[in-house]
């Protein structure tokens, strides 16, 4: 039996477009790595952590969705390599300066497919 919370995010992705998606995800990596930069900045590793491996999962997901049809995907493919890259150097150092360098390239994605999607594409 789900509970509560589970029902709603599940009725809520059934009724998101692609492009309301792919916002939500990069508008949670991007929370994901504000919270790995303050739990590294508290010493709260184990939630760090967490953190950080929450976001390469999602890149993961994002990664293995690309279309190869369309032109863009060998772009996408080096961008997500590149995030996985230094997430993983990240949660091994637990450096919040690469952490903080990743935010503005999720932060942009967001806000790119944020506008693509209200023009309806």
């Amino acid at each position: 039996m789900q509970n509560p919370y589970q029902k709603y995010m599940q009725q809520s992705l059934s009724t998101m477009t692609q492009g309301q998606i792919l916002v939500a995800l990069y508008d949670k990596c991007v929370l994901e790595l504000n919270k790995a930069v303050y739990y590294i900045e508290q010493k709260d590793i184990p939630k760090a952590h967490n953190s950080i491996i929450r976001v390469i999962d999602i890149v993961d997901t994002l990664d293995s969705n690309l279309k190869v049809k369309y032109e863009i995907t060998e772009t996408f493919v080096k961008l997500y390599q590149f995030f996985r890259e230094n997430l993983v150097e990240a949660n091994i150092k637990k450096d919040t300066e690469i952490l903080k360098m990743l935010i503005p390239f999720f932060t942009e994605l967001k806000d790119n497919f944020e506008e693509i999607s209200r023009k309806g594409y």
